[in-house]
């Protein structure tokens, strides 16, 4: 299950910490500059406001039924995924009485766990220097999943299933491989295996 999730009305913005009220009143201008020096999100409208080109992508949902005494109790579940195309990923879980406020809460805790992705081509057939697919293989795990990402030359496309191509889409990977292992068929598995592979694309790279 993928959808691009509809954008609707917003209140306007009043931060409640120091870093939302540098990002609101400009003396913050990119997430880069958050990363680069340590600062920690707390509000999912700086992200929002630094990335204004930002998509959101229910990847699954689902309902949970609990058996109490005063009847059966229903609540939604949601997975999120979050990216601008050009680098920006996040992913997300939440639950709420409606399928409305689970997306919600996935979307802002996909929006807090932003991380910066390296693209590059790292596939020894192409070497053409373009941030068209990963600079080097990765593999992630979460849960029982495991997938393992291998950089491609341009054009080949994204060899994977459709929940994996929606992801790495978001991210701005247009060329790979992949391999996964285990239940990939929980789909927030899936996606926090692959949000494992993709941050180790920053963290190696600055070693």
């Amino acid at each position: 299950m993928s959808k691009i999730i509809e954008e609707k009305e917003e209140r306007p913005w009043i931060p409640r910490t120091r870093l939302g009220m540098l990002v609101s009143s400009g003396k913050i201008a990119s997430l880069e500059q958050i990363f680069a020096e340590g600062y920690k999100i707390k509000e999912p409208e700086i992200v929002k406001t630094l990335i204004p080109d930002l998509k959101s992508s229910v990847i699954g949902a689902g309902i949970v039924q609990k058996q109490r005494d005063a009847g059966e109790l229903t609540r939604y579940t949601a997975v999120v995924a979050v990216g601008n195309g050009k680098g920006w990923f996040g992913v997300g879980k939440g639950k709420g009485p409606q399928l409305r406020s689970a997306i919600d809460k996935a979307t802002n805790t996909a929006l807090l766990s932003v991380i910066p992705v390296k693209l590059g081509c790292g596939s020894w057939e192409c070497r053409c220097n373009q941030p068209h697919s990963l600079p080097f293989r990765v593999t992630g795990k979460g849960g029982s999943v495991k997938i393992d990402i291998i950089p491609g030359p341009r054009g080949l496309g994204l060899v994977a299933g459709e929940s994996v191509k929606t992801l790495l889409d978001l991210v701005g990977v247009k060329d790979a491989w992949t391999r996964t292992y285990g239940s990939t068929s929980t789909t927030s598995s899936l996606a926090y295996a692959i949000y494992d592979a993709l941050k180790k694309t920053h963290s190696l790279w600055r070693e």
